[in-house]
């Protein structure tokens, strides 16, 4: 369903890589590995329609994301470093907001029920800001849960988490893989 079609990408005048294609399909994950400074965020601003290939093209189903803008954004969800969240808000405010964003209707008591089987069920009411990095990271990964998309795409979804939320991040991409979705 995801299609890269010889890809490039440079960045200040330094060539991050060429000639990349790859296809996606229903219950595959694909792994994105190299050094700092390799082109590897770049690749998934790529793959999420943030950034413009220098050459080559990103296609969903076979359409052109840039063409199919609307469908590939309902069935994408990208989790990046920064976590999406708003400090000022509690976590089930932030889902409320992230379902209003993405123009998807909110259901409380899903939301309530995702965060707590992220283990969030002690911060309900906290604002974020009072919420340590990785209780963050589970507000996020909650909002890419409720997303109910096909597609996740993940930058370094593991940094700073403890071993406990590395595994319930391994897990939840399992389930979502298990369940015909796709993992970038």
């Amino acid at each position: 369903m995801l299609s890269v079609r010889d890809l490039a990408c440079e960045r200040s005048d330094r060539l991050l890589f060429k000639h990349l294609s790859f296809t996606l399909t229903l219950a595959q994950m694909l792994l994105v590995q190299g050094g700092n400074g390799q082109g590897k965020t770049s690749l998934l601003r790529l793959l999420t329609g943030l950034g413009r290939p220098d050459h080559g093209e990103v296609l969903w189903c076979g359409e052109s994301i840039a063409r199919c803008r609307d469908t590939y954004h309902r069935d994408m969800a990208y989790l990046g470093h920064a976590n999406g969240i708003k400090d000022e808000l509690n976590p089930v405010e932030n889902l409320r907001f992230q379902g209003a964003l993405q123009n998807r209707p909110f259901e409380q008591s899903q939301a309530v029920e995702t965060l707590k089987r992220l283990g969030l069920s002690r911060c309900l009411d906290l604002p974020c800001r009072a919420l340590s990095f990785g209780q963050r990271r589970r507000v996020a990964l909650s909002a890419l849960l409720l997303a109910g998309a096909s597609l996740w795409i993940l930058d370094e979804p593991l940094t700073g988490l403890d071993v406990h939320a590395v595994s319930l991040v391994e897990g939840l991409i399992r389930e979502h893989l298990h369940a015909g979705g796709m993992v970038v």
